[in-house]
């Protein structure tokens, strides 16, 4: 999962970060609420860490904006030095879904963090079937059915395809996809997404009448939506 941190002290940003990574996700450290906030208008995430107290933009700030502009499920974890009771209602109150009191402790973080990324997303469960209307996901098997009838795919199309449906209505970054699908291979031509983002919908055949729509999201990335019956 790609989960944003954001927190002023560089040491223990650099140990959260670590702390995740080694848990499988990656993670994109922020100093700067200023700076978390300018890439969160430009990028997607499946995830935010929240240092409560930082001094040009606080976690509360973020939040807000956070809950007006984006999905009202990211799930968001908020970090304090205070242990109160009053400011732990307050940042639970402004919409985060968890807390956690510094010092961080390595396995309530991981642990913190994977169930509230698991209340968020059931769908990125290691479940081996995977059904979205006439589209049928093998995911340990790697293959793709419509209307029953397997589709041929590469893997890249297929992972594509499965995150997409995985994200359903969710606008997806061009770099959030590019990281979940084409993993650290980022010296990948501008164009291979494009002509797999153009081979997954063509071989799929998501269009209106089969229920879903694959469109792009101007100067942002892609969004596979699902459309409702007139």
């Amino acid at each position: 999962m790609r989960i944003a941190v954001l927190d002023d002290d560089n040491n223990l940003l650099e140990l959260v970060c670590t702390i995740l990574n080694a848990a499988g996700h990656t993670t994109h450290p922020f100093l700067s609420g200023k700076e978390m906030l300018h890439q969160l208008r430009r990028e997607s995430y499946d995830m935010l860490i929240l240092d409560w107290q930082v001094p040009d933009l606080s976690g509360t700030e973020i939040l807000h904006w956070v809950r007006e502009k984006l999905s009202p499920t990211l799930p968001v974890l908020f970090m304090t030095s205070r242990s109160g009771e009053d400011d732990i209602v307050a940042g639970l109150a402004a919409g985060a879904d968890d807390y956690m009191i510094k010092p961080i402790r390595r396995s309530e973080m991981v642990a913190r963090v994977q169930a509230l990324l698991r209340r968020a997303y059931p769908t990125q469960a290691a479940s081996e079937h995977l059904q979205f209307g006439i589209y049928k996901f093998e995911t340990r098997a790697g293959r793709v059915s419509v209307n029953e009838v397997p589709v041929e795919m590469t893997q890249k199309e297929f992972d594509l395809a499965l995150l997409l449906f995985r994200n359903l209505g969710r606008p997806l970054s061009r770099a959030y996809i590019l990281e979940a699908v084409w993993s650290r291979d980022v010296d990948i031509p501008s164009r291979t997404m494009d002509t797999h983002i153009s081979r997954v919908r063509s071989k799929l055949e998501l269009r209106p009448e089969n229920g879903y729509r694959l469109a792009p999201v101007y100067s942002y990335g892609y969004r596979l939506e699902q459309m409702t019956p007139e």
